[in-house]
């Protein structure tokens, strides 16, 4: 049996809204990284990049459980000697919030040149607005 391979030029890239206000990080990540990565697609691949783009609205309103607003650290390096930065969530919240949702989709994409790839085709921004509207975006259910 031969393995099937998806032809690139077939591979019709959807883009896709999510809105993050009152989402459960974790699992609205797990839903962004799985379409990424093109795991929602019948012709899925694990070593190609087939997956769609993503952009997500609201990053600011996003939801975490528990105490992890104090306690959960996120940890930055500059490279130098002395220079390890460490954050709490509710900060980084207040700064770039963002990041809180790049670095936990981040997290669940393969750390390789396929996953680097497939990171650029994220887009999350803080407020309801962003500069997509002419790809006609279509509405995700989280």
């Amino acid at each position: 049996m031969k393995t099937y391979l998806p032809k690139e030029h077939l591979n019709q890239r959807k883009w896709h809204v999510v809105d993050a206000e009152g989402q459960v990080l974790g699992r609205l990540a797990t839903k962004v990284a799985s379409v990424l990565r093109g795991k929602n697609k019948p012709n899925f691949t694990s070593h190609l990049d087939c997956g769609d783009f993503v952009v997500v609205i609201n990053a600011d309103k996003v939801r975490l459980t528990g105490k992890k607003e104090e306690q959960k650290i996120y940890m930055t390096y500059s490279g130098y000697k002395g220079n390890e930065k460490r954050q709490s969530a509710a900060t980084v919240r207040e700064k770039h919030p963002e990041r809180l949702i790049e670095h936990a989709v981040h997290g669940m994409i393969p750390r390789n040149r396929l996953g680097r790839q497939q990171m650029t085709k994220l887009k999350v921004y803080k407020g309801s607005q962003h500069p997509h509207e002419a790809q006609q975006p279509a509405t995700m259910a989280v």
